[in-house]
């Protein structure tokens, strides 16, 4: 699998639908806190195939390297800068959750290659996202799965107890452990673009969850209403996790967004 590189770390990353749509064009998902790249499966799906996308492991997660922490928002922007630039993207859709999404709004400051931005779960500042409740230690079982608790909705935990299982499963295998993911909370206390979102020209999605427990829809709606090219929608009842347990609204809101907004829908 391609690795890219930056300030001497190495960033693994998968590419899939490589000769999908424009050839310098792409999707690229940005993680959230400590996740592993499990956590987009469920748009992966609906994206891969009409788009060429690109999942990079964050610095800390899977197979990328950790090196030691803090980390900054501006260093893992420059992360995904370096995937994009290795695999020759000039217009990337990020697609960012949380920390990830916190990722993509800066890297649309600091980089001409953002297009559009999908904002998922995501705070104007750091001091509006409860990082705790997205990580568990993937060397602690009990606490994987009582960490769902607050990441989905009881609706959904009722309704499909399988795919708790196995997002059980892939958390101890794939999330980062807890050294990465002080890393990854550090960056989180030092963002705050709260007072300079006016300067984030890209046109930027912003999808929330009414009940999310670790970054309150009303952060959403703040970081919305400060874009000047924003965009919001909230799922009723959805926790942080929205593009899982409503993952066809989701993914709704997505493929038509990327209809508007990535080459394609011009030609």
């Amino acid at each position: 699998m391609p690795y890219a590189t930056n300030a001497g770390a190495e960033i693994r990353y998968e590419v899939d639908a490589p000769d999908a749509g424009d050839p310098d064009e792409a999707v690229v998902f940005c993680g959230d806190a400590g996740l592993g790249a499990w956590q987009f499966g469920w748009q992966h799906a609906a994206l891969a195939g009409p788009h060429t996308v690109i999942t990079p492991e964050t610095r800390g997660v899977g197979r990328s390297d950790a090196p030691p922490g803090p980390y900054s928002i501006e260093t893992l922007a420059a992360d995904v800068e370096a995937v994009c630039a290795a695999e020759g993207v000039r217009n990337a859709h990020l697609v960012g959750y949380g920390l990830g999404g916190t990722v993509a709004l800066t890297a649309a400051l600091t980089s001409s290659r953002p297009a559009s931005l999908a904002l998922l779960g995501t705070p104007p500042a750091g001091d509006a996202y409860n990082a705790d409740g997205v990580w568990a230690d993937p060397g602690d079982p009990a606490a994987v799965e009582g960490s769902l608790n607050g990441l989905f909705s009881v609706d959904f935990r009722e309704a499909h107890p399988d795919a708790l299982s196995r997002i059980a499963e892939w958390r101890l295998a794939e999330d980062a452990d807890r050294e990465a993911y002080e890393a990854h909370r550090a960056a989180l206390d030092e963002f705050d673009l709260a007072d300079e979102l006016f300067e984030v020209a890209t046109p930027a999605l912003v999808v929330h969850g009414t009940d999310d427990t670790v970054c309150p829809v009303t952060a959403g709606e703040t970081l919305a209403e400060g874009l000047p090219r924003g965009e919001f929608h909230s799922i009723g009842g959805a926790r942080h996790l929205v593009g899982v347990e409503a993952s066809a609204a989701v993914n709704d809101l997505l493929v038509g967004w990327l209809a508007e907004h990535a080459s394609a829908a011009f030609e």
